[in-house]
């Protein structure tokens, strides 16, 4: 027969040992929430290194071109520059006639400058404003789109370094659940539990802040 002065005590355990299963449960639904959403964003951080890597492919393909176009440029404006030199007026309008959209106009705005007879005019077509090679302004698009992918792929990696580490908090809070039921006193156990409670909560709270990726 159980006497008064242990059922208070019996009820006090009874109250622990739920509490320690609340925790044993709630700490488990937490790690491996913690444990699929590190998984998620290291996928997610795949994906945008492989689409950055994509992206700076077709930037130095872009590249190329420019530069393939800018040397087509280059060599025939030195032909138009010895043709002039030589006086051999209709070669110069030959390779003249032959500059491509991006030289042209750059072209026509620099002899405007009247460079045989001003010094300070600018040395050639190809540093005027006009000179736009589409190629390598694609290029630097592609490039600069690689950058911001790289570096939303490094804060993808930080976030799933975060859920690893709320994995290990959480399952330290299992520890203590876990502990608490293995010790004598009910002090003890009030103790252990009660510092499981606090890590839990506070890991709670510290994930509650974290962006969210589902996959379905």
């Amino acid at each position: 027969m159980t006497t008064p002065a242990t059922t208070p005590e019996r009820h006090t355990q009874h109250r622990i040992d739920v509490l320690a299963t609340v925790l044993l449960a709630a700490a488990t639904l937490a790690t491996a929430w913690a444990g699929y959403q590190s998984s998620r964003w290291h996928s997610e951080q795949a994906k945008l290194q492989m689409k950055a890597t994509a992206s700076r492919i077709e930037s130095t393909r872009a590249q190329d071109i420019a530069d393939r176009e800018t040397q087509i440029d280059v060599a025939l404006f030195i032909q138009w520059v010895d043709a002039h030199a030589t006086g051999e007026g209709q070669l110069a309008d030959f390779y003249r006639e032959r500059f491509s959209d991006r030289l042209a106009p750059a072209f026509d705005a620099w002899i405007e400058k009247e460079p045989l007879e001003h010094p300070a005019a600018p040395p050639s077509p190809f540093v005027m404003q006009q000179y736009d090679v589409k190629s390598s302004d694609e290029a630097t698009s592609l490039n600069n789109a690689a950058d911001a992918l790289a570096a939303q792929a490094t804060e993808n990696i930080q976030r799933a370094d975060n859920y690893v580490f709320a994995v290990v908090l959480f399952a330290a809070c299992l520890f203590f659940a876990g502990l608490s039921t293995r010790m004598r006193t009910v002090g003890s156990q009030k103790v252990i539990l009660g510092m499981g409670y606090l890590l839990f909560v506070a890991s709670l709270v510290w994930i509650v802040t974290f962006p969210v990726t589902i996959s379905l």
